[in-house]
């Protein structure tokens, strides 16, 4: 009995304090879930024959090879899902860099040259015991803004870009920021 006395002379006044203090708003986040979501697009792919195979998309006829490193025979002219990978999130980041630049009051430029992504997909880890993960490096160079800009966009674009939610804790992911001259 003694002890629970002590404990509230203590804590009384760090609760008599903490009712002095400000009480912080919470900023509601919206928590958007894709199956409940509309369609916008669907991209559809039929593989036959794994890396060495055949991808057939609605618009799209791609021959795949397994790359060297892997032990294959890195055929040219032909890709791998990791350079797929490569291209669609890419492709998919720059796009929403451009629609979310202006929603934080910030402009992209026009010419397609001044804005460029590439990205590096490795696929990491042990073949022996399948233990297979994929790793990402993107390099951000844009013309036209501030890095402190460039670091916003970019920000913003990591909250938006479709394939950056679809990663999100499964996949390392590191962006670098370059301003070009």
């Amino acid at each position: 009995m003694a002890s629970a006395q002590a404990f509230r002379s203590l804590a009384r006044p760090l609760t008599s304090r903490a009712a002095r203090l400000p009480q912080l708003r919470t900023v509601p986040r919206r928590c958007l879930h894709a199956d409940t979501l509309p369609v916008l697009t669907t991209a559809h792919a039929k593989v036959v024959g794994a890396r060495t195979g055949h991808v057939e998309g609605d618009d799209l006829v791609v021959d795949l090879t397994t790359s060297k490193v892997l032990g294959g025979t890195g055929d040219k002219g032909k890709t791998n899902p990791e350079e797929l990978f490569a291209a669609g999130y890419g492709a998919c980041f720059q796009s929403a860099m451009n629609a979310s630049a202006p929603s934080i009051g910030l402009k992209m430029p026009k010419n397609p040259e001044d804005s460029i992504v590439e990205t590096a997909v490795h696929l990491v880890g042990d073949m022996k015991s399948l233990e297979l993960r994929l790793k990402v490096d993107m390099k951000v160079k844009v013309r036209g803004v501030s890095k402190e800009e460039l670091e916003k966009i970019v920000a913003k674009t990591r909250e938006v870009c479709p394939y950056s939610h679809a990663i999100q804790g499964n996949v390392s992911t590191n962006i670098e920021v370059e301003v070009m001259e």
